[in-house]
């Protein structure tokens, strides 16, 4: 509770014109973001090859940094959302990096076998075009749904600790998880079916 009410008191100065905040914020939110990053990465199965925790933690630093210069969470719920944003966001930088058209995965041939350069390159685009589409289906879920699959799946909050920071029950945060599970298998295996 101790780190929800100092992060709490600080998002109040920030709001209150404390540039300094911006820093102290992120600097409290350091061991949470690492875990949010490690867990966010873990999806995104190929990046982990070529960029590790650290690379993407810092990067996404970098990220919350600015968009607090602009935007100004007004709780620790909205702050926890803002972070997940940034670190998905460089997540998806990454996988465009290493396996974009002029990407080092997409030249590098990391199976055993003998298989051709364009049977590889296809597999890494068609990975990024599945980790894209799943991350931009996840932003197109209803606000309460996103949120409660936000905190559970990438910022790895248990489902108490996710309703809590919601403020809602137990029962309603289950309620929202499920339909978002509905919501993104029913878009996911839609576009399968295009």
């Amino acid at each position: 509770m101790g780190l929800t009410t100092d992060l709490q008191h600080e998002l109040l100065r920030l709001s209150e014109g404390c540039l300094e905040s911006r820093r102290t914020i992120i600097d409290l939110c350091c061991q949470r973001l690492r875990v949010m990053a490690r867990r966010m990465l873990k999806s995104y199965g190929h990046v982990q090859r070529w960029s590790d925790t650290d690379d993407v933690l810092q990067n996404s630093r970098l990220r919350l940094h600015r968009a607090l210069a602009t935007v100004q969470p007004e709780s620790v719920r909205k702050f926890y959302g803002l972070a997940s944003t940034q670190i998905r966001r460089e997540l998806i930088d990454l996988a465009r990096s290493h396996y974009g058209p002029q990407g080092i995965g997409t030249k590098h041939d990391s199976d055993a076998g003998k298989a051709s350069e364009q049977v590889a390159d296809d597999f890494e685009q068609e990975s990024l075009e599945e980790w894209t589409a799943f991350h931009e289906a996840v932003e197109g879920l209803p606000d309460a749904e996103r949120e409660a699959f936000s905190l559970t799946f990438y910022d790895g909050l248990n489902q108490t600790e996710a309703a809590r920071v919601v403020g809602c029950s137990l029962a309603t945060l289950k309620r929202r998880l499920l339909s978002a599970r509905l919501l993104l298998q029913e878009q996911l295996r839609g576009g399968d079916h295009d």
